[in-house]
């Protein structure tokens, strides 16, 4: 009875507003999900995927969503067609490239809309290198050593003994793809792989280079320039263009992709484009004023210190941080934080200088001191009264 099916949409987990794609997508992961060819036997998983493909065949085509949004399950109540679950009409919904997603991942190949043996660009190589932090800031050359492979010179890259050729494939019949066909409940449904016999190139070598193996490549130790961006960050990469692996059957190399890792720095830390640090002041610089010698990374410069700066003060000093890696003249800020160092042994002169000093400016060291003495001649005076009442 159609009145006991579920409602489409929430078969397919998405919204009564979801476009074709997310209809499309949801669909995708269901079907490869309970189909029965990765359920054998599983009659449960079976009836969610006819389910779901009904579902489907109902939401992907524009004129019956229309009458399923309009009327519901009622629209299709007495359809009938070939192939049909339950008396439904599949004919009109496009399942193609969904189970060619399904079925690659079953007999692991991957579907292809072009040939196997085209040119195809070569793997990129990754490489990692540690440089420093005003090697980051400022940029730099550095040289790496790799082994990269090159065309063989005697076989020009075929991979076949000079003097012969590569054959076509008797497997593929030079194609470089083999068609696997699987029978579902929608009829037959081709899979796309790479032929394994000769990876997908179409040719078979029956004599190989001895000097490449019949690889077609000989490997080299080279020495490759990097050219590190000033600005640079831990963790991003350099790409150098066609540095990488050979392409097959004529295609362009792949790019060498350097990772730049950066070493710490004992006393910068960075956060984006901006530096900061810490300097120690003194409590004479803090209370009185006066300069400081501040690091930086373009070298010490000489900072006044405003009288009576507190402890966590920041300074900003413009255009003293980091290079944008867009553009190399726009540059961050460095922030400095100035805390003011408490001497740990003073002399005994500078003992007394200091409690002259506290004396002047508040007496904070016997301000405990007079406030007992206070109250003990709070104290007194009260009990002296009390003795002189008592006595009259």
């Amino acid at each position: 009875m159609a009145e006991s099916k579920r409602d489409y949409y929430e078969v397919l987990g998405v919204g009564r507003d979801a476009d074709d794609a997310a209809i499309k997508k949801a669909y995708r992961a269901l079907a490869k999900k309970y189909h029965p060819d990765m359920n054998p036997g599983d009659k449960e998983a079976e009836k969610k995927f006819k389910e779901a493909s009904e579902a489907y065949a109902v939401l992907s085509d524009p004129e019956k969503r229309r009458q399923y949004d309009q009327f519901g399950h009622a629209a299709f109540e007495g359809a009938g067609g070939a192939g049909g679950f339950g008396g439904f009409d599949f004919n009109g919904a496009d399942f193609s490239d969904i189970f060619g997603d399904i079925f690659g991942d079953l007999f692991g190949g991957r579907r292809s809309s072009r040939g196997g043996n085209g040119p195809m660009k070569g793997a990129n190589i990754r490489k990692s290198i540690r440089i420093t932090f005003e090697e980051a800031v400022f940029g730099c050359e550095k040289e790496l050593d790799l082994i990269l492979k090159d065309p063989c010179e005697d076989c020009h890259g075929t991979g076949a003994k000079p003097g012969t050729s590569p054959e076509t494939c008797s497997k593929c019949g030079g194609r470089g793809q083999i068609v696997y066909t699987s029978q579902s409940f929608f009829g037959t449904v081709q899979n796309v792989q790479t032929c394994p016999t000769c990876g997908g190139s179409g040719k078979v070598i029956k004599e190989k280079c001895p000097k490449c193996s019949g690889t077609g490549y000989t490997s080299s130790r080279k020495k490759i320039k990097v050219s590190i961006p000033a600005g640079i960050d831990n963790g991003q990469s350099v790409r150098i263009r066609d540095k990488g692996e050979p392409g097959v059957n004529g295609g362009p190399r792949g790019d060498l992709l350097v990772e730049v890792n950066v070493s710490r720095h004992p006393i910068f830390q960075r956060q984006d484009v901006h530096i900061f640090s810490t300097v120690p002041i003194s409590f004479a610089v803090a209370a009185l004023g006066g300069d400081v010698r501040i690091p930086t990374v373009d070298g010490d410069v000489i900072y006044t210190v405003k009288a009576g700066t507190k402890t966590d003060t920041k300074v900003r000093l413009k255009g003293k941080g980091v290079p944008s890696l867009r553009n190399a003249q726009v540059r961050g800020d460095h922030y400095v934080t100035l805390v003011i160092q408490t001497p740990e042994r003073l002399s005994q002169e500078a003992k007394e200088a200091l409690r002259r000093f506290d004396e002047l400016s508040g007496n904070t060291l016997h301000q405990e001191d007079a406030g007992e003495k206070a109250e003990k001649k709070k104290k007194k005076g009260f009990m002296e009264k009390m003795k002189e009442a008592f006595d009259d």
